[in-house]
Parts: C-alpha cells; structure tokens; sequence
C-alpha cells in the first residue's frame, strides 16, 4: 500500500481490510483490495494530534490511540466519535480489544498495560 504519509500501527478489520495510523496524521481505513475506502479525519472531521494504535472492536467500530492528545476515541460506523478514555494515559501505543468489551492500551509513558471496560451492545 503506497502513499502513507509515516505508517505507524495497523490492525486488521473484520471485513479482510484493515486500518492503518499515519504519524502525525489520519487513520485511514482500506478494503481487502487494498483500496483506500476513507480517512477518519475526513470522514468524521476529528482533529488528531499524534494518532497510534488502532483496533477494531466486535462492533466495527474503530479504535484509535492518540499520543499527543493521551486520549482514546471510538469511531463507529454510524454517527459520532466517542471519548472513550480522556484521563490516565500518560503515552498510549498500541492497543486491542477483546469480543468481552475490555480495551487494552499500552502506555509507554508508564511502563505498563491499562486495561479498561466499555460498553458494548448486545448481541
């Protein structure tokens, strides 16, 4: 896949694409054929400072690690970008999601792993 601007993270999506963080940038999202279906930043005009770790939740939802901003947002497929940790993250990287509803972030900036809980319709 070409023209990234400073690839970072990328995670698969459920569809046999997946998702990948720019550096200082976008996250961008692409079909299995490798084709660019968006950019979260146009889609949802969300400002990121510095995006890092990306993941998908069971939802297809779309989970992104800022560093700069020490936050993590949720973008659903329908409707608006969530805030899901604003608070106690010092520098988060990578991440995962489990199909249980449990965000796991780890944050360079403390040496650790913070494991946290998010609501998560039911199925």
């Amino acid at each position: 896949v070409p023209d990234l601007q400073g690839p970072r993270y990328v995670s698969p999506a459920p569809n046999g694409g997946f998702v990948v963080s720019e550096e200082c940038g976008d996250v961008k999202v692409f079909l299995s054929s490798r084709k660019l279906l968006c950019s979260l930043s146009s889609k949802y005009g969300h400002q990121f400072g510095n995006p890092a770790g990306v993941c998908m939740d069971r939802d297809g939802s779309i989970l992104v690690a800022d560093e700069q901003l020490h936050t993590v947002h949720l973008f659903p497929e329908h409707g608006a970008p969530i805030c899901l940790v604003s608070t106690g993250l010092r520098r988060p990287a990578g991440m995962a999601c489990s199909s249980f509803g449990h965000l796991f972030v780890a944050d360079a900036g403390e040496n650790c792993v913070k494991v946290f809980k998010y609501c998560v319709r039911p199925r």
